[in-house]
């Protein structure tokens, strides 16, 4: 891409001038290549000068010329180049590059951008995770968005990347989701029930409560385990979390 380009040539720049003896290569990985603020100070820009001249203790706009010189050699690349404030070294691109890379996007399509510096490196990424105790929140789609997006970027980086979904349905949630299916199951089929003082009480364990009306009728009502209730009621929910998700593009 354009920046890295540009970045290389910084890099190409200060090599050259460590081996004719400008500078020292002590500076080395400590400049930055970055855009400006403001339209009017280039499309690039770099502080280099101002890193060099802090090690080598020389004016800093003077390192910012003979780094502008070596840049101006690439006119191919670089249409202006500009020594700003104590020395930055500002850039615009040559008109002739932008088409150019208008034609790498219209070829590498959903690849552009891509890049091999993860090396391969395994990387796990575990989001959502949420309990299947009821449906997704919008706290837990947050979650789902940044977290596949995330994961999406350690992928165009050349990361192995495995997506987690922590699975927690173990312990007294659930065991209270049964009890909470089992109640709404009761009332609906006019027996007398007890709901849970801190069961759910959402509309979707009625939901859960008809879809066991509708699959065992009443062969259920004097069961005295709450095991068919909370596996029916995990069942449900989790479906309903994957729909949603699969919606969101997250599988």
């Amino acid at each position: 891409m354009i920046r890295t380009r540009f970045k290389k040539l910084v890099d190409d720049c200060f090599v050259e001038g460590v081996r004719s003896d400008q500078w020292s290569d002590a500076a080395a990985d400590k400049y930055a290549v970055e855009i400006p603020k403001h339209e009017n100070q280039g499309d690039f820009s770099t502080n280099i000068a101002l890193v060099l001249a802090r090690i080598e203790k020389r004016n800093p706009r003077e390192i910012a010329t003979q780094v502008a010189q070596c840049l101006e050699r690439h006119k191919d690349f670089i249409d202006r180049v500009e020594i700003a404030g104590p020395g930055f070294v500002n850039v615009n691109i040559a008109q002739s590059v932008w088409p150019q890379l208008l034609k790498e996007i219209e070829i590498r399509h959903d690849s552009f951008g891509h890049s091999n510096v993860g090396a391969n490196q395994r990387v796990m990424v575990e989001f959502v995770s949420a309990n299947p105790t009821g449906p997704l929140s919008i706290g837990h789609g947050r979650q789902a968005i940044l977290g596949d997006g995330i994961a999406r970027l350690l992928e165009a980086t050349g990361h192995d990347v495995y997506r987690e979904y922590y699975y927690n349905d173990a312990g007294r949630q659930m065991r209270v989701l049964g009890e909470s299916a089992r109640a709404r199951y009761l009332e609906l089929m006019g027996k007398n029930y007890q709901f849970p003082e801190d069961g759910y009480q959402g509309q979707y364990i009625y939901d859960i409560a008809r879809k066991l009306i509708d699959n065992h009728g009443q062969s259920l009502a004097d069961t005295d385990s709450v095991e068919p209730f909370k596996e029916a009621a995990e069942e449900s929910i989790f479906e309903d979390i994957s729909a949603t998700l699969a919606r969101m593009g997250i599988t």
